[in-house]
């Protein structure tokens, strides 16, 4: 199972307040360890929404609004996607985030990710193979 871990937004992030060298040392201790336990398949911070955009779409027109959005609660500043057995093993590893993130007061969330078998009889054999087909060329190119 794929869960992606959410780092919420908060004041000081969408004020791009940096990382100390503390926490970026133990946010790479628990990335690593991730990685060694083999379930890390990628992560990132996010730069703050002032340097983002929304993109909506009303009757299928689009429309750009930029940032920064005012509903801090609302946003992602970061995150971690993993693959584990289940969604328990996704809490023990989240219950391990280093506690020096927002001084002790983060907020995370945990998204099991869409998989295949999902979709059911309508992602039909060729959908499949043209998605595998997809995800083969985006894996050469890294």
């Amino acid at each position: 199972m794929r869960f992606m871990i959410i780092r919420k937004a908060d004041k000081k992030t969408e004020a791009r307040a940096m990382p100390s060298t503390e926490l970026l040392a133990a946010m790479g201790q628990y990335m690593e360890e991730m990685g060694r336990a083999g379930i890390l398949l990628g992560g990132e911070g996010l730069q703050p929404s002032a340097q983002g955009v929304r993109v909506t779409f009303a009757s299928g027109k689009p429309r750009v609004v930029d940032g920064p959005f005012a509903e801090t609660g609302e946003l992602i500043a970061g995150y971690c996607l993993i693959e584990v057995k289940s969604k328990a093993e996704a809490i023990a590893w989240v219950k391990r985030w280093p506690v020096l993130d927002g001084d002790g007061n983060v907020e995370l969330e945990i998204r099991p990710l869409f998989e295949a078998e999902d979709f059911g009889a309508e992602f039909t054999p060729e959908l499949r193979e043209a998605e595998d087909r997809l995800r083969a060329e985006i894996d050469a190119r890294r």
